[in-house]
């Protein structure tokens, strides 16, 4: 049978050279998303930006910090397909349907975007039950370079995603039990998307921790990171002080690294 899907993509005009990817996931290295979200009313930005507390981590990690991420937005849009399905499709013949709507109706395009620092945005809020993240094409976004994904969607193979510890900031009381073949299609590909309330285009800044998203636009994300360093530091630096005066174990959260920011 024939299949088809709208698709549309764009990528991001190249960035000046100060304001590579790179150059941004250094001057982001360790800062909190409480830290984004100063620094972006600093510039101006007053609650700009922050993504609907729904969209929270899957799991946490309270000793190295792991479901933490600071990258670089790719984006893409899922939506209910309008395509009639047989039914039922004989079992000798599903295999090869269900093959066909994974690479023409609802592929995954975006990988070719993907790379070191890369932050997959999933906009999928019309999907209901349909899991288009799973433990095994979730774990090959990881191995492009994928640091984080954040969706509107719904989830499947959730405990195998937590076991491979990757960073993936959902609603926690949605699940995705079925899988996209014959639920939704492709409709774009790094194009601006919303996600809890928050527009994100490819090329923005994402942070994720224990407080939630925030998405910082391209074109503020030095100034805002500027400003973040420094409540950052000043936080530390208030902590620490505490830490001592009361005793406490010093940790990551109060130490340093050799370059003056918080770990990782």
């Amino acid at each position: 049978m024939a299949l088809t899907a709208p698709l549309s993509a764009q990528q991001p005009p190249p960035p000046p050279p100060e304001h590579t990817d790179e150059a941004l996931l250094e001057l982001y290295r360790g800062l909190r998303v409480a830290d984004v979200s100063d620094g972006m009313d600093m510039v101006g930005l007053r609650d700009v930006g922050l993504v609907h507390p729904s969209i929270q981590a899957l799991w946490k990690d309270l000793d190295e910090f792991d479901h933490q991420f600071r990258g670089i937005a790719v984006t893409v849009r899922y939506v209910p397909h309008n395509l009639v399905v047989p039914n039922p499709i004989p079992s000798d013949q599903f295999s090869s349907w269900e093959s066909q709507w994974y690479s023409e109706v609802s592929p995954e395009p975006f990988v070719q975007y993907l790379k070191p620092g890369s932050v997959l945005v999933i906009d999928a809020s019309g999907d209901g039950d349909t899991g288009s993240i799973g433990s095994n094409n979730s774990l090959n976004w990881v191995s492009h370079g994928t640091v984080g994904i954040v969706t509107t969607g719904s989830v499947r193979d959730t405990d195998e995603i937590i076991k491979q510890q990757i960073p993936l900031y959902c609603d926690p009381l949605q699940r995705g039990r079925g899988i996209r073949p014959g639920r939704n299609m492709v409709e774009s590909v790094n194009r601006p998307v919303e996600i809890g309330g928050a527009l994100v285009r490819p090329g923005d800044v994402v942070v994720a921790d224990g407080d939630g998203v925030i998405i910082v636009p391209r074109e503020h994300a030095a100034a805002v990171a500027v400003a973040a360093r420094r409540v950052l530091e000043s936080d530390m630096a208030s902590r620490r002080a505490l830490y001592e005066r009361l005793g406490l174990p010093l940790d990551r959260t109060v130490v340093p690294d050799s370059s003056g920011g918080r770990r990782r």
